[in-house]
């Protein structure tokens, strides 16, 4: 009996071994884009010929969103410095308005007088040099 068992476990595992196992093909969800790919619309061959092209979508894609952010850089740094002109500008006109204030005769006898020197009452006197004829 030993033998005649032994012989049968054999057999089957000849039998199994020369099936090979088929794993069942695992299903892909349907949808528009495996669709597409399945159904022979566009083919593997197809779709990896337009892999450069998709690439290039995708680089001039990139170089877009690039320059609009440089774009919206450049606004935002046009605004500040135009706000720091416009400060600057103020700044200017009042410093000239000060000046201006402070370099009238009435306002420059009064900051003479607080050093201790006076406004002159005569009028200045011409020297006239003989012989330069003039």
């Amino acid at each position: 009996m030993d033998n005649r068992f032994k012989d049968e476990l054999l057999k089957g595992e000849v039998e199994q071994e020369a099936q090979p196992e088929v794993k069942p093909k695992a299903e892909l969800p349907r949808n528009f884009v495996t669709g597409l790919f399945t159904d022979g619309v566009i083919s593997k061959e197809t779709a990896t010929e337009m892999l450069p092209f998709i690439i290039f979508l995708a680089f001039l894609g990139m170089i877009y969103i690039g320059n609009r952010h440089f774009a919206e850089n450049n606004i935002r740094d046009i605004g500040k410095l135009s706000k720091e002109v416009k400060e600057l500008s103020w700044d200017f006109k009042t410093l000239k308005a000060d000046l201006m204030l402070k370099s009238t005769q009435t306002e420059v006898a009064r900051r003479v007088d607080t050093l201790g020197l006076k406004e002159s009452v005569e009028p200045p006197k011409k020297i006239i040099i003989p012989g330069n004829g003039k």
